[in-house]
């Protein structure tokens, strides 16, 4: 076996990242695929832009099954198993899926502010032929983008600690075509992707902090900050979570194109790694938390399998009326609360609508039992 693919880590550190990516893949296959299989009960009622979250759970599954069991395996055997025609596969699929989860996350993004500054004639024009279209068009990006090394802009190979396959980052600080293609990447498949969605979530979370800010101050609408606080931190766990997973692993990459691979431990190498690996696990629990629809759906998963998970219970949570972003619903309103309060409110509340669809459902209903 060539030496490149000989784990350089302790034994002990390769069982615990084994584990840690079994707990991982468990975790995704579980999660995303409840949210598959609330995307198709519901499938006649999704709106348009959940279907990119439905792109999403497909391209973490998609990692999980496709990646996982030979990084496990590896890591249980201490040597990359399979050679080379095995690394290019798995950094292939690596690459495949990363770019795919990072342009679907730049969309979904994007079509959550249009939606958010426009008129609600104006957001139904985002249609499920557009969305589909646009999703084709991601996975073909993400596929060009992941066979160019293999025809010859860029490289892969072997991670500095032996039992996994990326981009060979190393190769390129003495090569410039390999230079050049890590450079156009970064720009096009991470640093553009990534200000777009700040850029967005930022104006999202500063368009419901205006309009509620304004009903808060002059009618004293109850709740409206706790909503505003709401909204506000699913946005940024959306956006952030999977940014935040990818840096650490981003930026030891860059090291590795101006280093040698030996500047760094091979330990501080893998936990970038295993760290953006992470980022498949955790969207349905963020769904989970914001969306009584998929908790409703869960629940009924666990009843049909016949088990119960208590990570999070609902039962003592206050859903106010109009906390319903994660539901699909075609607005966030104030109108419910505002005409309890003030008349004058709820026409005043009417002009804020913030159509920020997303998944599960259509409505958030009452689990039945």
């Amino acid at each position: 076996m060539e030496e490149q693919y000989i784990s350089k880590l302790h034994p002990v550190v390769d069982y615990g990242a084994g584990v840690f990516l079994l707990i991982i893949a468990i975790l995704t296959i579980l999660g995303n695929s409840a949210v598959l299989a609330t995307a198709v009960k519901r499938s006649s009622l999704l709106k348009s832009p959940e279907l990119l979250t439905v792109n999403l759970a497909v391209a973490d599954i998609g990692m999980a099954l496709s990646m996982y069991p030979l990084a496990i395996a590896s890591a249980w055997n201490h040597a990359w198993l399979g050679g080379d025609a095995s690394c290019v596969y798995y950094a292939l699929m690596g690459f495949l899926f990363g770019v795919c989860s990072m342009m679907t996350l730049c969309a979904m993004a994007v079509i959550r502010f249009l939606i958010t500054n426009s008129s609600k004639s104006n957001g139904n024009k985002i249609t499920k032929n557009t969305v589909c279209i646009l999703i084709t068009f991601i996975w073909l990006y993400s596929l060009l983008w992941a066979i160019l090394p293999l025809l010859g802009w860029g490289y892969y190979g072997p991670e500095p600690f032996g039992i996994s396959c990326t981009i060979a980052w190393s190769k390129f600080h003495n090569s410039p075509n390999g230079f050049s293609f890590i450079l156009s990447m970064f720009l096009l498949c991470t640093v553009l992707p990534a200000l777009t969605i700040i850029a967005c979530y930022l104006g999202i979370a500063w368009k419901v902090h205006k309009a509620y800010q304004e009903i808060q101050n002059i009618d004293r609408i109850p709740n409206a900050a706790k909503l505003e606080k709401k909204l506000t931190l699913m946005a940024v766990l959306i956006s952030v979570g999977f940014l935040s997973s990818w840096t650490p692993y981003a930026a030891a990459s860059f090291w590795s194109i101006f280093n040698s691979s030996d500047s760094l431990q091979p330990v501080v190498t893998l936990l970038p790694c295993l760290f953006a690996k992470s980022s498949t696990a955790y969207n349905p629990f963020i769904y989970y938390v914001f969306s009584k629809t998929f908790r409703c759906e869960v629940k009924k998963l666990q009843c049909c399998c016949g088990w119960r998970v208590h990570y999070f219970s609902s039962d003592n949570s206050t859903e106010h009326p109009v906390s319903t972003m994660w539901s699909g619903r075609d607005n966030v309103r104030l109108s419910a609360a505002a005409k309890e309060e003030n008349p004058g409110a709820a026409a005043r509340a009417s002009q804020h609508r913030l159509n920020l669809a997303s998944l599960p459902g259509p409505k958030e209903q009452g689990c039945s039992k």
